[in-house]
């Protein structure tokens, strides 16, 4: 069973798929992605997270983030899922689900907790920078829908400190003052960031997002 941490390299695989046969690493090419699994195809949860996302393409576009969802049911079932997920959420699947009846998939990135089922997956998420490496992970457990919002939010926060020498405080929203990096003294920090820097503390200084 493979075990997956920050920065690892994502797990390339092929597999079918609602849209036919996907490469992940083709799929995703210079964009970010986002990969999160599904426990099984005609369930209520999963329905109004696809629905959900499909609603949220738009956004995650913005962000030049591509959308990949998956579950352990076949391409065939998958498209007549498809079709109540477009009925019920009034919105149409614009991303391909894969299909991953033998866990090959699920395995690679350790969808499947035993002690909460055996043969399902939980709702993991994974967000996956343009270099391949995994910068986040979140486990639901099956019973518990995601937040497509917070999904959103830490995208701004990962894309924003992949560029910028700063840290995103709690609750922090896209536009919002961040933390300047630990590594960088007060003096160097006023120098770097020209719309100024408030020190709370000598290791706590805030400044204005440097994108907005």
């Amino acid at each position: 069973m493979a075990t997956i941490r920050l920065g690892d390299k994502a797990p390339d695989f092929t597999a079918d798929s609602s849209v036919g046969m996907i490469n992940l690493y083709d799929y995703l090419g210079d964009s970010w992605g986002i990969l999160f699994s599904h426990p099984a195809d005609f369930t209520p949860v999963c329905t109004t997270e696809l629905g959900t996302a499909a609603k949220f393409k738009d956004d995650f576009d913005k962000r030049n983030v591509k959308m990949l969802a998956l579950s352990v049911d076949g391409a065939a079932s998958h498209n007549e899922w498809i079709k109540d997920i477009n009925e019920v959420e009034h919105t149409k699947v614009n991303f391909p689900i894969i299909a991953d009846e033998d866990k090959k998939v699920s395995d690679l990135y350790d969808m499947i907790h035993p002690k909460a089922d055996n043969s399902l997956t939980v709702r993991s998420v994974f967000i996956i920078a343009p270099d391949k490496t995994v910068k986040l992970m979140i486990t639901y457990p099956a019973s518990t829908g995601r937040n497509f919002y917070e999904l959103l939010r830490v995208i701004d926060s990962l894309q924003l400190t992949a560029n910028h020498k700063v840290a995103t405080p709690a609750n922090w929203k896209n536009g919002e003052d961040v933390v300047v990096s630990p590594a960088i003294s007060t003096e160097d920090a006023k120098q770097m960031f020209s719309k100024g820097v408030k020190e709370i503390k000598p290791y706590l200084r805030m400044t204005p997002d440097p994108t907005a």
